[in-house]
């Protein structure tokens, strides 16, 4: 089975994230994937970094068992909102917290960045209010920016893909139901392609 974890930053149980989520989820599995779902509002867990990166914080279970799914991962579906140009402070802090130097990254001597969580590919569903011409041509994607490169190509993950659902304000039950079945596309593509990846090659001979 491929393993797929998708991870829920909404902080609200009710939102289109959270329905999103659960569509791809449930598509991944009828692909013959084994997808677990990790709801980061469910974990108890302090998303303050309070020494920055020069003391020690001990990670709470919830956040190592975190680490573990991403690490048994070999593909991870990050769903989140576009908050403010970024992302719900809940999401913000997992990442100042789980994806810690010498787990997620490290820098080699010369000062280069080297990704640890490499071998695994990443998606991002990503809800917005604004038309995405607007944020690409306007603001600069900043958001898409910071997840992809910042975060996720930073710690290894590649291929990263991004599917954007919106403008979400004032839009119709229509319009939401037609999302969630796009959901339900990129989530069979995902697993069809992890599938793909780990059958054997045969033999030439």
């Amino acid at each position: 089975m491929t393993a797929i974890l998708v991870i829920d930053a909404h902080p609200n149980p009710d939102s289109l994230c959270t329905a999103l989520a659960a569509r791809y989820a449930e598509s991944a599995r009828q692909a013959g994937a084994d997808v677990t779902v990790l709801a980061l509002r469910d974990l108890r867990f302090d998303p303050v970094l309070h020494q920055g990166y020069r003391g020690e914080q001990s990670l709470e279970p919830d956040l190592l068992r975190a680490q573990g799914l991403i690490e048994a991962s070999a593909h991870v579906c990050l769903v989140t909102p576009l908050w403010w140009g970024s992302v719900p402070a809940l999401l913000k802090g997992f990442f100042d917290r789980a994806f810690q130097r010498g787990w997620a990254y490290r820098y080699l001597p010369g000062g280069n960045p080297l990704g640890l969580l490499a071998g695994r590919s990443a998606r991002v569903l990503l809800t917005t209010d604004s038309p995405g011409w607007y944020l690409r041509l306007l603001q600069g994607d900043p958001t898409v920016k910071q997840l992809v490169r910042s975060t996720l190509r930073f710690c290894g993950f590649k291929p990263v893909r991004v599917t954007r659902f919106g403008p979400v304000h004032g839009s119709t039950p229509q319009a939401r139901a037609g999302w969630l079945e796009r959901a339900a596309a990129v989530g069979a593509q995902d697993a069809g392609r992890l599938g793909r990846r780990a059958e054997p090659v045969a033999s030439a001979g």
